[in-house]
């Protein structure tokens, strides 16, 4: 079996998951938020609803930077592992933009007496079902591939071997 790990650790952990919590909780927070000000028509939710977004879209983009390094050096090139990480990078890539185009839009508008709840609702409603697919296959990569979990000699003897395509057979 290839050996996955993280090459960003902190005390021998990996930092990528310790930190997707925060984006994870504003993202929801975002759209949580955004519901009930449409339900209660109270601004401050809306302002919940707009700092949580921009939290999010910036904790997010610091929780990419050790999960973009253990993608790239941490995953063999041509194992399924790297596919799934890829995926799951270009849909929380994509998590990021929904959200900073609704904090952008959300921003024009959150001087208004009673800024409009659809917009921010429907980006952060996307956003956030796509953030769960992204969260399947980051955990798909944890608990299928193993990315960052250190297995004992009987657990790795156990594993069923990922085998790269041989690159002269393409």
């Amino acid at each position: 079996m290839a050996t996955l790990y993280s090459k960003v650790k902190l005390l021998d952990h990996p930092v990528h998951p310790m930190l997707v919590a925060f984006p994870i909780t504003f993202f929801t927070t975002t759209l949580v938020a955004f519901v009930v000000y449409a339900i209660t028509s109270d601004i401050t939710w809306f302002q919940i609803g707009y700092w949580s977004n921009i939290a999010g879209v910036v904790s997010a983009l610091v929780a990419a930077v050790p999960g973009i390094i253990d993608w790239a050096a941490g995953i063999p090139n041509r194992s399924p592992a790297k596919r799934v990480g890829l995926a799951h990078m270009v849909l929380n890539l994509c998590v990021v933009a929904i959200f900073t185009l609704n904090a952008v839009l959300q921003n024009a508008a959150r001087n208004e007496v009673m800024p409009p709840a659809a917009v921010p609702i429907v980006l952060s409603g996307l956003g956030v079902i796509l953030l769960m697919v992204a969260g399947y296959l980051g955990w798909s990569l944890v608990q299928t591939h193993h990315v960052g979990v250190d297995l004992t000699r009987e657990q790795q003897r156990l594993e069923p071997h990922e085998v790269a395509p041989n690159p002269s057979q393409r």
